[in-house]
Formats: structure tokens, C-alpha cells, sequence
């Protein structure tokens, strides 16, 4: 058994990557190391080592890789550009969080080969079927518990091997097992005989049991019995007929049961395995929501501090710190720009000593990058602490650089009188900052006029102060009543769609505020007023766009719940997208849908001006109507360790939790299995009842039960209520990272129901 074929073993590209190359790895202008990497037998493990490293070596997988980029490609190669050509360098780009690893060869063939090799290698791991995806699993498992390499296994070997696999088996049931195995009795199992091991190993009863209520003779589900399961379990009703045809020429691997139109227990189980068997509705995964609506009636996927890699006081601030929020279908950036010493306005975060990069470097990397995963609009918010000769040095470099991506002029040459739509808007990037009202430069905190979020904090939050001082005034107020500060007449021309102002309460905007004109919140105050207003904020989010962003106090970058935000219809919640945790879970959850192209559509009742929804109060709305949630958390699947130390072995549980309106909130567990992540079984049913489904978001989560500390993480998934499909579902776990840990899963089956 070869899972990835001789076809791509054979390649001369992958030839080169098995052989093995001496690469530089650069990780700055003066650390650079030689290290030899070669890809490993599997066809998918990149293995490297230092030649004085004695035997420690690194690995990572081709499937932790998105993307290769040739030459100088990023900030680190490009700042040894005139030491190494850029027909030596490349990048390899993980997905999450993880860094870049940036390499350079010897000659421009072996990087052309590596290039080109890598990218046949992703593309083959992409668009293997769930067969070979599970062929590849146990293929990999086989190479890491063949010790010795002679391509066969003892007892001794498998039993290492259940360890690494997170099982605590009886050692007479393996042994039994693998003595069935074992046809040859030879002691030991070659490639072939272990696939048998493992498909005895992973027999699941559970599986099993669903499949004999349907399945007649007990062998195959015949078409009719497959179109009753999918009817009956998965509340398919009328499309089960022509679903059960495409399933079995989907996924049945049986030549044989495919002519019968029928369906094996192996056919099956691959199906509920699959997306199509997924929690996730798979319609809602495309893009299919309505995007002609005004702008302020979507939520859009908004990061804080973006150019941040790390914390706000010492972080290093990068241009991959864009690249990566923008790829994750992010759709509003901020920048933080300060006069730079040399004429150039620079991007950091200001009296702290994060680094800084140039503002027209930013701005290069947003029309390269901007609409990679999505092409709806870009909202560029501006912190603008320049003096008015560098902020019209940054308006030539928008212009210049974005050209017609930039929005510098509104749609149809009018003032609008509502928000145009993500649709209309395809394409192009809106600069979000202050604008002069009157003529001449300097603007005093007027009603139309917004203080920076750093004094729009210090005013707001007494109990919350900034971190940060606010900028200097340039120029001073002729009345005395306040400092104002100098815009450039050229900046504030590319403003169109996003005026900042600050916010003078809900009667004031109701009287006075134009739709074009957006305001910021502190974390704190948008907390406050959706609690003491709830319904004047949904109104005015109806009307207007507003952004919220984290207190001055997270100096460590951490997250607040956006939820309690969306809660009252906030668009723009920025978040720390480079601090993983729950609060991005449920930003990934939220943004998951809708082909995750960044803006999702509020539900009806926050699209209305003058709708009485409030948070506090769900039920006092047009269409209330709670539903019923009911969860069987049967079974996981082939559960990752969290603690790497040989003989330790997980004790899973499950936890259920709803974000939502207050009266949503809520979590359930099951009990603890002990040591076994293998393929623990629970069968505990868990209860909830949502009261604004259309607004809450469900999180799977699995931990390392724990009695003496904290529970380990070890898994989850967040989706919204309105994407759960009903039935026998698997739960595909990500990582904290937000990346897939696939065959991770759980095995659940889903109710959903009215209250009576």
C-alpha cells in the first residue's frame, strides 16, 4: 500500500525533495543557518536538521503548509535581497498562527525544484478523497511506529504505537487482535496486515448500530433503505431520493454494492465522516446570503492593532500580521500611523516599543493581499497621529498605489442617503478617518468630528485608561475650548463612506448623524449602552456603522467576547486576530459562513430603524420563536495528546456551550472518559433552549479532564445555531489555532425542535 501513488513518488521535483538539499534557513539580516532538509518515504513529512545539532531535527507536515512564494516574497528575505537573489529564495507559508519558515538554495534549479515540488505535494493532499485521506492517517502511523525501518512490525512496535495513538488497551485484547492480523505468523505485521489491525481497532459499534436499523439483511443499505435513514435521521425529507445516488457515487468504495445501487457499512461510515456528513450545513458554507443590502446591515469581520504579530507594548509589528488577517477573510484593518523620522509616516503602536514598518509598505500589501479570500470591501481604519505634510505624503500613497481600488469618490457623485452594499462595493477599499467639514484645515472636536480611540477612551473609560498618551495637538483652538488637530485637505478627500465622529448619544444621531458617519467604542462604553439601551443601539446600528475595539488595558493583546457586541448589532468588532482563544473561535464561527468571504447578514429583526428588539429581552419581537437544542454526544474519534510524555493518555470529556443573547448563555458537559482519546465512547445527551437562534453561536469543545488543575484543551469547533444540521453528525475538531486536526472528530446526533 502506497496512499500517495507512485505517480507523484516518481516526480523529478519530489525526487529532489526525497534526496535531500543543504537550504539556508534565514530567520533575520544576521541569523542565518544552513540546516538539511529532505522529504521522508511518506510522501508528506519535511524532516531537518543542523549538521552539529547531534540528533535533535525538526518536522512539519506538507498539510500544515498553505502556500510557497517564490523570491523575495517576504519582509525577512527582502531584507537580505543583496546578499541572496531571488531566484534562490522562497517562503513557505503555514496555516494559523505559525510563522513563516523563509529558505534559500544553493542554485536556482534546486529552488525551482523545491518551489514546484512543495506545490504538487499541497495540491495532492488537498484533493485526496476521504479514503486516502484515511489510507495517508494510517500510512503515517505505520512509518512512526516502524522503529527499525524494515518495514514490518513486532508486538512490542504496536504497542508503542497504541500509546502514540492515545489508546490504553488491554494487552491480551491487542494481542489478539493482532495475532488476527497476523496471517502470515510471522510475529510481525507488514503494511497491509497493520490496515487490517487498524480497521479491527477502529471497528465502531456506534457506527454500527445506526446502520442495522436500516440496513435489512444487515450487510448494505439498499437505496431505499439509505433514502429512509436520510429522510427519518437526517431530516432531509423530499431531496433524500436523488442525495442517496449522489452519497453512494460519492462515497461507496465497493465496485460490487455500487452496481446494486447499495450502500457498505465502510460506504457509510466514510459518508457520515465526510463535509456532507459534517454539523456544518454545506450550503451554508458557500456564499448565499443576500449582499445588496446597506453596508451597517452586515456584521464584518474587523482585526484590532492588525499589524501585530504579538503583544501591544513589545510586539513585532509586520506586514505578515496583514497578510494573514486578510487571508482569513478579515475585511476591516487598522493602521496606527505616526511621523517618521525620515519623511515616511510609519505604522507601530505609539510609545511603546513595538517595531514600525512604512505606511506605504502597508498599503502595498493591502492591494496585493486585500481580496485574496473575499472580494467585498476592505475598510481601511486610520489612527492618524501625523503631522499634515506626512498625512499628505500617505494620501499620495494611497492613490498612487491602490489606483481605482481606492474608493475616493461616492458610487453615483451624490451624498448618499443610506450605505451602498458589499456588493456594490466589490472591490474596493474605503478609508475609514476623520474628514473636514468646513473649509480650511484645522477641525475642533465638533459634532461631526471624532477624537482618536485613545481619547475617545480616555474620555469614555476612567475606569478602563489607555495605555496610551494622547497625540499632540498641532495647532491650537482660537476659543480655548479644546485642542484640534491639523487634517491634510488631501487625506480628508478619500474619506467617502466612513467619517469618523464622535458619538454624542442616540437622540443626538437620531436628530442630526448622517448615514455615512460612523463612531468608535471602547469595549467598556459599547458594554455600558447595550446594557442601559439595547434597543437604541440595534436602532442605531440599523442606520450607522460602529466600531468597537478592545480596552487600554489589554496590553497583552487579549480578547473581550464579541458577542455581547453583535448582541446589539456592532459591525466592525475588532479583535486581536494574532491571540488565539475563544473569543477568535467564535469570530471563525460567526465568519465560517457565507463562503467566508467576511460579512455576514443581520438577522431581519437589527435590519429594521425602528425595531423593539433588545438583547436583555429576546421575546418582545416580531417572529419570537425559541427553539429546542438537544445534543447525544456519542463518540470521538482519534483525539490528539496534549501531553506529549510517552504513556500518557487523554481522559475526554465534552463540553456544549451557547453564546447569544444573556438569557442564551449556557454550557453543559458530559462526564470524563478515562485514558482513552482513541474512541471514547459517552452516549450523554445534553439540552438547551435558544431564544434568539437567529443570533447565537454553538461550541464543541473537548478538554483533558483534570482533577488536581485546569483541563487541558484539546479540540473545538464553533459554528452559528442557523448552520447545525439535524441528525448523525460528525464534529470535525480544530486545533486553538484554528487549523483542521483532521481525523480528530466527535460523533453526535442533533435535534432541533419548536418549544410547545
Amino acid at each position: 500500500m502506497d496512499p500517495e501513488g507512485s505517480r507523484v513518488q516518481d516526480d523529478p521535483d519530489v525526487k529532489v525533495m526525497m534526496a535531500g538539499s543543504t537550504l539556508r534557513k534565514v530567520k533575520s539580516k544576521s541569523w542565518k543557518k544552513q540546516r538539511h532538509f529532505r522529504l521522508l518515504e511518506d510522501g508528506l513529512t519535511i524532516w531537518y536538521k543542523s549538521r552539529w545539532a547531534g540528533r535533535g531535527h525538526s518536522t512539519f507536515s506538507v498539510t500544515e503548509v498553505e502556500a510557497v512564494r517564490e523570491g523575495h516574497q517576504s519582509e525577512v528575505l527582502l531584507s537580505v535581497a543583496e546578499e541572496f537573489p531571488a531566484d534562490v529564495c522562497f517562503t513557505l507559508v503555514f496555516h494559523g498562527r505559525q510563522g513563516n519558515l523563509d529558505l534559500v538554495t544553493e542554485t536556482p534549479e534546486e529552488a525551482k525544484a523545491w518551489i514546484r515540488g512543495v506545490r504538487k505535494l499541497i495540491h495532492k493532499a488537498q484533493t485526496m478523497d476521504e479514503k486516502e485521506r484515511l489510507d495517508q492517517w494510517v500510512w503515517d502511523w505505520f512509518q512512526r511506529a516502524d522503529k527499525n525501518k524494515d518495514g514490518k512490525m513486532n508486538f512490542k512496535e504496536v504497542r508503542t504505537l497504541l500509546k502514540m495513538m492515545n489508546v490504553d488497551m488491554d494487552e491480551e485484547h491487542a494481542l489478539h487482535l493482532f495475532t488476527m492480523a497476523d496471517k502470515s505468523e510471522s510475529g510481525s505485521l507488514e503494511i497491509e496486515q497493520f490496515v487490517h489491525f487498524y480497521k479491527m481497532l477502529t471497528q465502531r459499534d456506534e457506527v454500527w448500530k445506526v446502520f442495522q436499523d436500516y440496513a435489512e439483511d444487515g450487510e448494505k443499505l439498499m437505496l431505499n433503505e439509505l433514502e429512509n435513514f436520510l429522510s427519518i435521521e437526517q431530516h432531509e425529507g423530499e431531496q433524500s431520493s436523488q442525495h442517496a445516488r449522489e452519497l453512494i457515487d460519492r462515497y461507496e468504495p465497493s465496485g460490487s454494492a455500487k452496481k446494486q445501487s447499495a450502500m457498505s457499512l465502510d460506504g457509510f461510515q466514510i459518508y457520515l465522516c465526510s463535509l456532507e456528513g459534517s454539523v456544518f450545513k454545506p450550503e451554508h458554507r458557500e456564499l448565499h446570503q443576500d449582499m445588496s443590502q446597506p453596508l451597517c446591515h452586515y456584521f464584518i469581520s474587523s482585526s484590532h492593532n492588525t499589524y501585530l504579530l504579538e503583544d501591544q507594548l513589545r510586539g513585532q509589528s509586520s506586514l505578515e500580521a496583514y497578510i494573514q488577517a486578510l487571508k482569513r477573510g478579515c475585511r476591516c484593518v487598522e493602521v496606527d500611523c505616526w511621523d517618521g523620522s525620515d519623511g515616511e509616516p510609519v505604522v507601530y503602536h505609539g510609545h511603546t516599543w513595538t517595531s514600525k514598518i512604512l505606511f506605504r509598505d502597508v498599503v502595498s500589501t493591502l492591494k496585493e493581499y486585500a481580496f485574496k479570500a473575499s472580494d467585498f470591501p476592505v475598510i481601511l481604519s486610520l489612527e492618524n497621529h501625523c503631522g499634515v505634510e506626512q498625512q499628505t505624503l500617505m494620501a499620495q500613497h494611497l492613490t498612487q498605489i491602490l489606483g481605482d481600488t481606492l474608493l475616493s469618490a461616492p458610487l453615483d457623485g451624490q451624498l448618499p442617503q443610506q450605505l451602498p452594499s458589499p456588493q456594490e462595493l466589490r472591490g474596493k477599499i474605503l478609508l475609514k478617518a476623520k474628514k473636514i467639514s468646513d473649509p480650511g484645515d484645522c477641525v475642533d472636536e465638533t459634532p461631526t468630528d471624532e477624537v482618536s480611540d485613545e481619547e475617545e477612551m480616555a474620555n469614555d473609560d476612567a475606569e478602563s485608561p489607555s495605555t496610551e498618551d494622547p497625540p499632540p495637538a498641532e495647532c491650537a483652538n482660537e476659543t480655548g475650548k479644546k485642542s484640534k488637530s491639523k487634517l491634510s485637505r488631501d487625506l480628508s478627500d478619500l474619506v467617502v463612506y466612513c467619517k469618523s465622529v464622535h458619538f454624542h448619544g442616540f437622540e443626538h444621531a437620531r436628530a442630526h448623524a448622517q448615514c455615512y458617519e460612523m463612531s468608535s467604542f471602547s469595549e467598556s462604553k459599547a458594554k455600558r449602552l447595550a446594557k442601559d439601551a439595547g434597543t437604541d443601539f440595534v436602532q442605531y446600528n440599523a442606520r450607522h456603522l460602529s466600531r468597537i475595539y478592545p480596552g487600554g488595558l489589554r496590553t497583552d493583546s487579549s480578547n473581550y467576547n464579541p458577542q455581547e457586541m453583535w448582541n446589539v448589532g456592532n459591525q466592525i468588532v475588532a479583535l486581536n486576530f494574532q491571540t488565539a482563544g475563544l473569543e477568535m473561535d467564535l469570530n471563525d464561527g460567526l465568519f465560517g459562513q457565507n463562503g467566508g468571504c467576511g460579512y455576514v447578514l443581520k438577522p431581519d429583526f437589527m435590519r429594521d430603524g425602528s425595531t423593539r428588539f433588545g438583547p436583555e429581552k429576546p421575546g418582545e419581537r416580531r417572529g419570537y420563536r425559541p427553539l429546542r437544542l438537544s445534543i447525544q454526544v456519542i463518540s470521538g474519534q482519534q483525539l490528539p495528546k496534549v501531553n506529549q510524555k510517552e504513556g500518557s493518555i487523554v481522559d475526554p470529556l465534552v463540553r456544549v456551550e451557547i453564546y447569544g443573547v444573556p438569557q442564551d448563555q449556557a454550557k453543559e458537559e458530559t462526564s470524563h472518559i478515562n485514558n482513552n482519546g482513541f474512541n471514547p465512547v459517552w452516549n450523554e445527551t445534553l439540552n438547551f433552549v435558544v431564544h434568539a437562534p437567529e443570533l447565537a453561536l454553538v461550541r464543541f469543545e473537548v478538554e483533558d479532564y483534570d482533577k488536581a488543575s485546569r483541563n487541558d484543551f484539546i479540540g473545538q469547533l464553533t459554528l452559528p445555531f442557523a448552520c447545525i444540521q439535524a441528525g448523525y453528525r460528525h464534529i470535525h475538531l480544530l486545533s486553538k489555532d484554528g487549523t483542521a486536526i483532521p481525523p480528530s472528530s466527535l460523533f453526535v446526533n442533533v435535534s432541533i425542535s419548536e418549544l410547545t
